[in-house]
């Protein structure tokens, strides 16, 4: 890969708030006049009115009188707004987020009809790219429920190959151009672990199911080191605006990793990235025998390996340890298998890098646990605080395995909203109660961290934060909520959205509050959250976001 000069990935970075030579100020800053939360070392809620910072980190919170101590400081009046520590998501997808905010974006429309006729005129505006991409559509809230066509988009455009993922990545919607390209054709067998949904015929109808997706993607260039930085950065603008000032980037390819780590030595990362590298990449082993990627100033780190089980429940990938409630016939899938997941524990645990597994469907679930539970007893690892991604369906007694093998639930709050009206079609109600569990995993004593897994959900922490509290969606249904017995209190979610997220990364001596020491990395919102009334906290809005006591967004007047 060409490496890319300082002027070069300054220019394409320095949109709006770093410049490339920007340093932290070393003078001392007080804001005063403010309705502060934190949590302290020991996970309690505090409440103060000043924070007083040098050189990037807190220096002391606490009552008015703190002022005082810093006669010399530069004073900002917080005007009796709320300040609380910057929201961490736990769990996005960076490239493919910057990549979706530059892209077609099918999300919420009603039919497959409606979302190929956007697609036909994103293409006719864009008559320079060579491929259309896009994302979100989802069949489940189609008439019909039916899975799209390539035919849908040929009637649109047929000259140029063009993609869309589902709404959860876990499938791919294709045109005959693009079909053509990969060599697709009703001869094709389905790849383990994935599926070419076929018509009656026998002939590839243009949708692709998990590993199905590398027969395409496969085909797809390259981005170049121009287009991974302007998605980065087109990314970075956008989630500072919902408050997040650092996320877990659950999958970065080797290409992403050597780009952001010179992104972040050369100063200009614009938000915190906690990576996990992507265990398809074909020179992990490579990254894993380099060793943690860190620096001083916590801009990019990585230190951990995504690993896949299964699919997603939407698309019926989920791997299942009793058949679809709506598809008798059929288990859900396997993307890897046990002899290569064994294998990819005991090179990540000798590299000490955590192991973060996807893992949706119980039988996912209970294979990721196994495997954790093989590893302690070979490898060893138990203090690398691996974690499952998403523990979204999980079955009743696997549940208190997490807690006794010290596994952290990862999980994304309005995944429960977005599935409420598919997920008992999918498991049936027996199989709910081990589901979306948040509850259930926090009275044992576990961990839960939160994040939003963007793009397939939208980044607002605050709708995350007001599906884990109320358990409904924006319309305040259903009325009581969905499962509400599973519902996280405010405290506990925005525990997992700050503090516990930033112990997932092993770095909650640095970041997740405002305590001596660590970064001062906070957001100022137009509303105090613990006195509004649930059903309205989806609709906080984020006035500032401050990352290492630096302003780098400000809401427009």
């Amino acid at each position: 890969m060409a490496k890319l000069n300082g002027f070069a990935v300054c220019s394409i970075l320095a949109i709006v708030l770093l410049g490339c030579s920007k340093q932290p100020d070393t003078t001392e800053l007080v804001i005063k006049n403010i309705n502060g939360y934190t949590f302290d070392a020991d996970r309690q809620l505090r409440q103060f009115q000043t924070i007083a910072i040098e050189e990037g980190k807190v220096l002391a919170i606490g009552d008015a009188t703190l002022a005082l101590k810093y006669p010399d400081a530069e004073k900002i009046d917080g005007q009796g707004k709320t300040l609380i520590p910057g929201i961490t998501d736990a769990h996005g997808h960076v490239s493919t987020m910057g990549y979706t905010l530059l892209t077609v974006d099918v999300r919420g429309l009603e039919s497959a009809q409606a979302a190929a006729e956007l697609v036909g005129k994103y293409a006719a505006e864009k008559p320079a790219l060579n491929w259309i991409q896009g994302r979100g559509w989802n069949q489940v809230l189609w008439p019909e429920k039916q899975y799209p066509r390539a035919a849908d988009l040929d009637a649109q455009i047929s000259d140029r190959p063009v993609w869309l993922e589902r709404i959860d990545g876990h499938a791919g919607w294709a045109n005959s151009k693009t079909l053509a390209l990969a060599g697709i054709t009703g001869e094709t067998a389905s790849p383990a672990g994935g599926e070419i949904v076929r018509d009656s015929n026998g002939q590839p109808t243009g949708v692709l199911i998990d590993n199905a997706m590398y027969l395409v993607t496969r085909v797809i260039p390259p981005p170049s080191n121009d287009e991974i930085a302007l998605a980065l950065d087109t990314m970075s603008e956008h989630l500072l605006s919902l408050g997040i000032t650092s996320t877990h980037d659950a999958g970065v390819s080797s290409d992403e990793h050597r780009l952001y780590r010179q992104i972040a030595d050369d100063g200009d990362m614009r938000i915190r990235i906690y990576g996990m590298i992507s265990s398809t990449n074909v020179d992990v082993e490579e990254t894993l025998a380099a060793g943690h990627s860190v620096d001083e100033k916590d801009l990019y780190t990585l230190r951990s390996i995504k690993v896949y089980v299964d699919g997603a429940l939407g698309s019926r990938g989920a791997a299942m340890l009793e058949p679809y409630a709506d598809r008798a016939d059929h288990h859900g899938l396997l993307v890897t298998s046990s002899d290569q997941l064994r294998e990819l524990f005991n090179r990540a645990i000798t590299a000490e890098f955590q192991v973060a597994i996807h893992a949706i469907g119980d039988k996912g679930n209970r294979i990721a646990l196994d495997e954790i539970e093989y590893a302690y007893g070979t490898v060893g690892g138990r203090h690398l605080r691996h974690r499952i991604e998403h523990s979204q369906v999980v079955a009743v007694d696997d549940i208190p395995r997490f807690k006794a093998l010290d596994v952290i639930p990862s999980m994304q709050p309005t995944h429960a909203t977005s599935d409420m009206n598919m997920a008992e079609d999918r498991i049936g109600a027996e199989r709910l109660k081990g589901a979306y569990a948040w509850r259930s995993f926090l009275e044992q004593g576990s961990l839960v961290v939160s994040g939003s897994d963007y793009p397939i959900e939208l980044a607002n922490p605050f709708h995350g934060i007001h599906a884990a509290v109320t358990r409904q969606d924006h319309n305040n249904m259903p009325a009581e909520g969905w499962i509400p017995e599973e519902a996280m209190t405010l405290e506990q979610v925005l525990r997992s959205f700050t503090i516990d997220a930033a112990w997932a990364a092993h770095q909650e001596d640095r970041l997740g509050g405002l305590t001596e020491g660590k970064w001062a990395d906070f957001i100022l919102i137009d509303r105090d959250i613990f006195q509004v009334e649930p059903e309205k906290l989806w609709q906080t809005e984020v006035l500032e976001t401050w990352i290492a006591g630096q302003r780098v967004y400000q809401q427009a007047p």
